[in-house]
């Protein structure tokens, strides 16, 4: 068993810099609003939040090993770890860590929290094959604006549906094409006591691109999009949580929490539908402003 730190109500504001609404872009916010301190602290059940306030990394304790779902910038790396230390467990009990996407400020610090800890990285298959390009993937909308990073070494496959099973910690993994060739969303179920709900890591949606890129010259990729966005509406989701957590306005409701153990201002059955439904208008008017002389 390991100890649990208490969590004052106003955690979810304290020590935060102000982070602009359009972080899930991934463009003009500058690294250090970014990677701006952040008290770690337990979502629900053995489901904690140990990123920086503008980029969201989350740990789940199995029982028999830490799960790690993303490394956000590479200057991140040495926060998630301090953060992983003072909820009591140790970096070197994180046996897997998940990806969501492979751009820099989700996969940058994945290199050093991999070689602190000795975890398996675990990605989809395009997924893998941007990681291990350092982020410097043709194939991906922002490419040529997107930072590089270290590329990474000996990344395990995850097949879309595919159910990884540790401790008593079942994570799918859910192919969500479209941010990038290799987005992958992720859900689990979290209990306390015998309140168990569904949660789930939806990737980014934004159609976000570097200067020139037109989606509309690339209609399978538009195609793969729309597969993804449909994933992420199927998604089994009690609570919604995203790689930037104003995309899924995740401060706001953990703002309206009356407790640290209240939940209930979390939970919206409605919030994976509702982010896909708004990302298919987003993608259209993309490709809108496109056809029109656009971009």
């Amino acid at each position: 068993m390991h100890p649990r730190l208490p969590v004052v109500a106003a955690l979810a504001l304290a020590l935060v810099l102000p982070v602009a609404h359009a972080a899930q872009a991934g463009g003009d916010i500058p690294h250090d609003q970014w990677n701006a301190p952040q008290k770690p602290f337990r979502i629900y059940g053995d489901t904690w939040y140990v990123g920086p306030y503008g980029l969201t990394s989350l740990l789940v304790d199995t029982g028999q090993g830490l799960v790690l779902f993303d490394g956000d910038l590479p200057e991140s790396a040495p926060v998630i770890e301090a953060h992983i230390r003072s909820l009591g467990f140790r970096v070197r009990d994180v046996k897997w860590i998940l990806n969501s996407h492979a751009h820099s400020d989700h996969a940058g610090g994945i290199v050093a929290l991999q070689a602190a800890s000795g975890a398996q990285v675990l990605a989809s298959a395009a997924g893998k094959h941007e990681l291990e390009l350092g982020g410097a993937d043709r194939s991906d909308p922002q490419y040529g604006s997107a930072p590089r990073y270290t590329p990474l070494k000996d990344v395990r496959v995850v097949r879309d549906g595919e159910t990884l099973q540790l401790g008593h910690v079942a994570i799918t993994a859910h192919d969500t094409p479209g941010h990038t060739a290799g987005s992958t969303s992720w859900t689990w179920t979290s209990c306390e006591g015998r309140r168990c709900l569904r949660i789930a890591y939806a990737d980014s949606l934004s159609a976000i691109s570097a200067p020139g890129y037109r989606f509309t010259d690339h209609p399978a990729y538009v195609a793969d999009f729309r597969r993804g966005i449909a994933a992420v509406a199927a998604l089994p989701c009690d609570i919604l949580l995203t790689p930037h957590p104003d995309a899924s306005d995740f401060w706001d409701r953990i703002a309206r929490r009356k407790s640290p153990t209240d939940v209930d201002a979390l939970v919206d059955r409605q919030a994976c539908r509702d982010y896909a439904a708004e990302a298919g208008k987003n993608l259209d008017a993309r490709l809108a402003e496109e056809r029109s002389g656009g971009h």
